[in-house]
């Protein structure tokens, strides 16, 4: 598929004013409709993500693992160089420094949807570190109203998966579609060649670049024109709704001048609440385990410092993730947080099935809680 361009076929499922948490019990709402078309069997390759007993390491004993380079070129063709670690079905790294994803690597043009209308276009957000984005304008009845702002952060554990991937093309055009907002899907720098915490700063750069445009001036002419800087929103799922966190964290803390996060929006997140695996041993090797509040936002003394009004979490039943989704509503509740903060557990599914299996029921309402989270106020 590599080149060609997938469409996003998306039909209007969504009545933005229809509140759809209504006659449920509040906070906490769980996605119990029956299921349509039949989930994709990931269980075995997400529970691989981390799984840390599951670790390869050389068979040679005298192999020494190389240290890696930031410089390293990314994706590149195996040869025989030797593997000096690898992470079963998500990457392998060769002995001459060489990173090799194993999936996640597919992308698609940006592009405009021939059903919803909705546009797209890659832009560089900093030359310097090669930070970069993906940017989606819907259709646009009135051009001169101004549109909630989406800044979307991808996951794929740190390591594989970008904004220009099929999975996460399709996703921020359906949301941008849905909700009726601009989407701005953040490509930071990946691991292992750039150790974490490189995702930190470059969502952090990301979000801080979105906010420069308050004042109508910024170097993207979509933001400029199109964009309600009093209503923006930060998403993120997996590995990205970690790195969503750190920069609503940072917001509440530093602050955005002429920006408002309205609600933040966390889906699967990917917290660490116990000791560190191999795999973050090897993606960020400073990572202090569920002491570090990056990875788990329970121990920051500041977490009710966030900085926006509203935070909604979705976990799923069969996640590998689920009590650490569950752990961190938990938290933040305890936290003296004075804002909203609702969970909302998915019955009988996996990690990020609605990514996989966006047209069954359960994706759907969950699209739909999203679109009436950004669009109640």
């Amino acid at each position: 598929m590599e080149g060609q361009t997938i469409q996003v076929q998306t039909k209007s499922l969504v009545d933005r004013n229809k509140d759809p948490f209504a006659g449920e019990t509040p906070s906490v709402h769980i996605l119990n409709q029956p299921q349509i078309i039949p989930f994709y069997h990931l269980t075995q390759q997400v529970t691989a993500l981390t799984s840390f007993s599951s670790i390869k390491k050389p068979q040679n004993p005298n192999t020494k693992q190389n240290k890696i380079s930031p410089a390293t070129p990314m994706d590149s063709k195996p040869s025989s160089s030797e593997v000096s670690f690898e992470f079963p079905t998500l990457f392998r790294i060769y002995n001459d420094g060489r990173t090799e994803r194993l999936k996640g690597t597919e992308t698609v043009p940006p592009s405009t949807d021939p059903t919803t209308g909705v546009q797209s276009k890659d832009i560089v957000l900093s030359p310097q570190s090669g930070l970069s984005a993906r940017v989606f304008l819907p259709k646009l009845p009135d051009p001169t109203r101004k549109l909630p702002l989406l800044i979307f952060i991808h996951g794929g554990a740190f390591v594989i998966e970008s904004p220009y991937s099929p999975l996460y093309h399709n996703h921020v055009s359906s949301l941008a579609s849905e909700a009726n907002v601009v989407a701005l899907s953040v490509h930071y720098r990946r691991a292992p060649e750039h150790p974490l915490p490189v995702a930190f700063e470059d969502s952090w750069d990301a979000v801080q670049w979105a906010a420069a445009h308050s004042n109508c001036n910024g170097p993207e002419a979509w933001l400029n024109d199109h964009v309600d800087f009093d209503r923006v929103f930060i998403g993120g799922d997996s590995a990205g709704a970690t790195l969503t966190h750190h920069v609503v964290r940072q917001a509440g803390l530093d602050g955005l001048s002429g920006t408002r996060i309205v609600g933040m929006i966390l889906f699967h997140p990917f917290f660490v609440n116990d000791e560190p695996g191999k795999l973050l041993e090897v993606i960020y090797p400073t990572c202090g385990g569920s002491d570090d509040p990056r990875m788990w936002p329970g121990k920051d003394p500041k977490l009710g410092e966030i900085g926006c009004g509203r935070v909604l979490v979705f976990v799923a039943e069969k996640d590998f993730l689920r009590d650490r989704g569950w752990a961190y509503y938990e938290a933040l509740k305890k936290s003296g947080y004075g804002g909203v903060v609702e969970i909302v557990e998915s019955e009988g599914e996996g990690h990020v099935f609605h990514l996989f299996n966006p047209s069954c029921d359960k994706a759907v309402d969950l699209v739909r809680k999203v679109v009436f989270f950004i669009n109640q106020d």
